[in-house]
């Protein structure tokens, strides 16, 4: 399976909450880490993780030896440039990969059999994008073909993966994902999802 690649997007500097969400804690874990953990128990390879504000904070708080850590020096122009910035990598260290999965690290309920929903998909369908569907919209985690590896490379500023899903709808099939809708933006996001927790 390791012609599947994952990239996680770390680079945000957590505006509205005002600290650093990627190494929030949540089942003993921080949510980067979670990510990370369940990426590589999906055989996804390779695993970079795209870090730019508080990028040392955030690389110290990794502890899977797996992940490769890479700056976006130009992360206050967007997520577009941490995507392009993984893909870059990612396709530098694996010339032959197939497929990437854009993936954050705010959702904690992304798990490893997620991941593997996402290439049986892909495999059973033979689309070449595949997202994750909450609350009435398709999105990450989401993957896909080498295609559109040109289109990503082309994304610009605050753009995200979004804008090929909706340029290409008779390409793209989803799997249910409902607690994609669950993401940490906010402290109360936060409280909210410890309070489940107990």
């Amino acid at each position: 399976m390791n012609n599947t690649g994952i990239i996680i997007l770390a680079a945000g500097n957590s505006s509205r909450f005002g600290s650093i969400k990627q190494l929030l804690q949540f089942n003993n874990k921080t949510l980067v880490q979670h990510v990370i953990d369940e990426a590589t128990d999906a055989d996804l390879s390779p695993v970079i993780v795209v870090t730019g504000a508080n990028a040392g904070e955030v690389s110290e708080g990794i502890e899977n030896k797996k992940a490769i850590i890479v700056f976006n020096k130009h992360w206050k122009e967007g997520m577009a440039s941490s995507i392009v910035t993984g893909l870059q990598n990612a396709i530098t260290i694996n010339d032959k990969i197939e497929n990437i999965i854009i993936a954050v690290c705010d959702q904690p309920f992304i798990s490893s059999s997620l991941f593997k929903q996402l290439l049986k998909m892909r495999q059973d369908t033979g689309r070449n994008i595949v997202a994750c569907a909450y609350a009435d919209t398709a999105g990450t985690p989401v993957l896909f073909d080498k295609k559109y590896f040109d289109a990503l490379m082309n994304l610009q500023g605050e753009e995200g993966a979004k804008k090929i899903l909706k340029a290409n709808k008779d390409d793209v099939v989803t799997i249910n994902f409902p607690r994609g809708s669950i993401d940490i933006d906010t402290q109360k996001d936060y409280d909210d999802l410890l309070e489940k927790q107990n």
